[in-house]
């Protein structure tokens, strides 16, 4: 199965949606949402803002979940 890299993410304040590039060797902590400028974090239990708040959850949880289906 392909590693997704790419993310749409929703800001949980104004709603803006933007596609953002994900990191695939570690887990992003924040993301600055490009309208209202508020600092994301991810929600409590979540590692990273892309599992959080994107479409597509961070290639590093892509890749557990790939493994955990084996």
């Amino acid at each position: 199965m392909t590693i997704l890299t790419k993310s749409v993410m929703t800001c949980p304040v104004c709603k803006t949606k933007k596609e953002e590039s994900m990191p695939t060797d570690f887990y992003q902590a924040n993301w600055q949402c490009p309208k209202c400028h508020m600092s994301v974090i991810p929600k409590r239990g979540e590692d990273c803002v892309f599992c959080s708040y994107g479409t597509v959850p961070c290639p590093k949880r892509q890749q557990q979940l790939q493994e955990q289906k084996k």
